[in-house]
């Protein structure tokens, strides 16, 4: 039996019309009393956000009369402390100076190239030796290569305004005529060896194959005696190192001569950049002038013309010759304080001026470019973006010159004028149609320097001796064999060929870290897609730490090395770990471009702290204007790791420091000022907010030398602004 039924009485009981607009009643007062209780709530807010912001403005406008008030007292201080700039530039004078004077002293036969007589007398006698051997004129490179190096750091190292246009021609041009007599006793050297080709050739092919090997040049030479149409591989002896040719050179009276030189002489020089324009030399030199004069004529001293007016007066009397003698003894010790307050006076302009101008030469340093480089040809190859690396592979087909013929007990050899003679290939004339199967490419095979690093398959250029420039056109089937660092490729006409690789590779940075060591002595870690290049700097020299590829440590020749900051810098580029920006790079990375002052300033203040402090990379520096650098900070004066809650964030805009609330890890960007901290003019006024004396007094005691070494190569790499 099914349940009951519902009796009416439950139904759901009707609300009535009044009790309908009751509540709807009481509803619009509980709305209207919510509203009110929120307006009077935002009201309230709006009152404690005046009164925290009206309180905050008033602790900034404290904070700002307090910077304000001991800004010339910071700033006067950091000038003491960044006067170790003109310190260490001029002691770089004094080492200059002193390093003519040892060669001078030394008299070991081989010329001063900074002096033209002495160069041009060099390069006049060598040019008068004859039938040196190929040995022999590798021997005397030495000499010559290290003349020419000495010039390009002449030109590097001493300060444009040091220079004048005439002796950066007169250096440049020596330079070249160096390079270009090296070459020719190359080449003259290698007829002599050639001539006796027919003596020196292997028994089995009876063709003639040498090797010669040095530290800068290496010659591979294949003369074909024989003519075999069948031997058309040539591989050097225990060597990937050949050719394949064609039918119509093995058949033909050739040598073939591979000359790897580990420099690139074939490059034309770039412009030194113009003397800096100081303005204030011929001001300071008029002030010094006429202080001398003051100095040389005591009439112009107020106590001196006194002096003399009294002694005009005087009769010749004992007593009044005993006053005119004091008096005398006087003048003297007057002109003696005046020309010891000339001298000090000489000594302030001088560094005054050295700071100026050391500024100046830094500041050149962040300033970039204002025009892009110039318009290049299809195929023709920017060397503002592109590096040539392992230096250059001379390739040449030569005509077989004259065997030596024995000749009853006698070597008679025609020697034919114009000396050694190259090969046309292909020929610039024929009338064969089918000029591609007769003259095909070559195929070469090359080892790449040992010590050279390339982060990707190296490209492959050629020298165009017309328009004088590198050029990727006429060269085909490019390979590379990483584990043999061997290239492979198909050449259309011989001539000088190199390798190149894109000269921003590691550029932008990922991060960087800048950490003290021992006294004087810090280690610059930089590291990039492809490695951790760690560098140490210390006092006014600098080294290859370590080299990690893919996590894993490489060996490099550089490591171990000590070198001064320009020769270091040029060392790494050449072995292809390039973290030096140019004037030129901003047009071929994406960078964070600071303002240059701004760069500049924090980049000599970092150094002047870096004795004590250890700086780092902050992602936030990406976010921060373009007049302000943000970077991460520590005290650190151990040997222990750094912990990562030790670093605190600071802001600097050149003449204002502060440190930061947000820390690396924070979710939101804010520039807000962290509580209970001040501002300051100045990084090292910020830091000894919150650092110890001992790091204080390390900081005033660092070598000056040291602290611009740190400088240059903070400069060198741009770290906030390729980061």
């Amino acid at each position: 039996m099914g349940p009951k039924a519902k009796k009416s009485g439950d139904k759901k009981k009707k609300i009535t019309k009044t009790e309908r607009l009751k509540q709807l009643q009481e509803e619009e007062e509980k709305r209207q009393k919510e509203e009110e209780e929120a307006r009077l709530k935002r009201e309230k807010e709006d009152l404690e956000k005046l009164e925290i912001k009206r309180i905050e403005n008033e602790k900034w406008q404290q904070l700002e009369a307090k910077d304000l008030e001991r800004r010339s007292e910071e700033l006067e201080e950091l000038y003491f402390l960044e006067c170790c700039y003109p310190k260490a530039e001029k002691l770089k004078q004094d080492i200059r100076l002193l390093s003519q004077w040892k060669h001078y002293i030394q008299c070991d036969g081989s010329p001063d190239p900074s002096i033209p007589q002495e160069i041009n007398t060099f390069i006049s006698l060598w040019k008068e030796e004859i039938n040196e051997t190929f040995e022999e004129v590798v021997e005397k490179s030495k000499l010559v290569l290290n003349l020419i190096e000495k010039l390009k750091l002449i030109l590097l190292e001493t300060p444009s305004y040091d220079l004048q246009d005439k002796t950066i021609k007169q250096y440049q041009t020596s330079i070249l005529e160096l390079q270009e007599l090296l070459h020719l006793k190359f080449n003259i050297a290698t007829e002599i060896l050639l001539r006796q080709a027919s003596t020196l050739a292997d028994l089995d092919s009876g063709n003639m194959e040498k090797i010669i090997k040095d530290e800068y040049v290496t010659l591979y030479v294949w003369a074909n005696l024989k003519k075999n149409p069948r031997y058309r591989s040539v591989r050097f002896s225990e060597t990937q190192i050949g050719f394949e040719i064609p039918r119509v050179l093995a058949t033909s009276d050739i040598a073939l001569r591979l000359l790897h030189t580990h420099y690139d002489h074939v490059t034309p020089l770039r412009p030194v950049p113009a003397p800096l324009n100081v303005k204030h030399t011929p001001i300071i030199t008029e002030v010094v002038k006429e202080e001398e004069k003051s100095a040389v004529d005591p009439s112009t001293s107020k106590e001196v013309q006194e002096g003399s007016k009294q002694q005009e007066n005087v009769s010749i009397s004992a007593d009044e010759e005993e006053v005119k003698v004091e008096e005398e003894g006087d003048v003297e010790l007057q002109k003696s304080a005046v020309a010891e307050d000339l001298e000090a006076t000489k000594y302030q302009m001088e560094m005054k001026l050295l700071s100026e101008t050391v500024l100046a030469a830094q500041l050149l340093l962040v300033e970039n470019a204002q025009e892009k480089p110039e318009y290049f040809e299809k195929n023709e190859v920017d060397l503002c973006q592109f590096t040539i690396l392992g230096g250059v592979y001379h390739l040449d087909i030569l005509e077989l010159p004259p065997q030596c013929k024995p000749v009853k007990g006698w070597m008679i050899v025609e020697i034919p004028k114009g000396g050694l003679k190259k090969y046309i290939y292909p020929p610039e004339t024929t009338e064969d149609l089918e000029t591609e199967n007769v003259f095909p490419p070559i195929e070469v095979m090359l080892q790449v320097q040992e010590n050279v690093i390339f982060f990707e398959e190296p490209m492959v250029a050629r020298w165009d001796l017309e328009g004088k420039h590198w050029r990727t056109d006429g060269i085909s089937n490019i390979s590379y064999n990483s584990e043999g660092r061997l290239v492979t490729f198909s050449l259309e006409t011989f001539g000088p060929v190199t390798l190149i690789q894109d000269t921003h590779i590691n550029m932008p940075y990922q991060s960087w870290e800048l950490r003290p060591l021992q006294a004087n002595e810090v280690l610059l870690t930089v590291t990039t897609v492809f490695t951790e290049i760690q560098i140490k700097i210390k006092e006014n020299l600098c080294m290859l730490a370590s080299v990690k590829l893919k996590d894993k440590e490489h060996c490099s020749t550089l490591q171990g090395k000590w070198m001064t900051p320009i020769t270091f810098i040029i060392a790494l580029k050449e072995v292809g770990l390039n973290i030096f920006p140019s004037g030129y790079s901003h047009f071929y990375v994406v960078i964070n471009n600071k303002v240059p002052l701004v760069e500049l300033n924090a980049y000599r203040q970092m150094a002047l702290l870096s004795s004590s402090f250890a700086f780092g990379w902050s992602r936030w520096n990406l976010r921060c204007d373009s007049n302000k650098v943000i970077f991460k900070v520590t005290e650190h004066l151990t040997s222990e790791p750094i912990p990562h809650s030790s670093w605190v964030l600071l802001m600097f805009s050149g003449d204002r420091a502060q440190r930061l609330k947000i820390s690396e890890y924070s979710e939101v960007y804010s520039e807000a000022l962290k509580d209970e901290t001040e501002f300051h003019s100045t990084l090292f006024h910020l830091v000894k907010d919150f650092s110890s004396e001992e790091a204080i007094e390390k900081i005033r005691s660092a070598n000056c030398q040291f602290i611009d070494s740190v400088c240059q190569m903070l400069l060198s790499t741009r770290l906030l602004s390729y980061s």
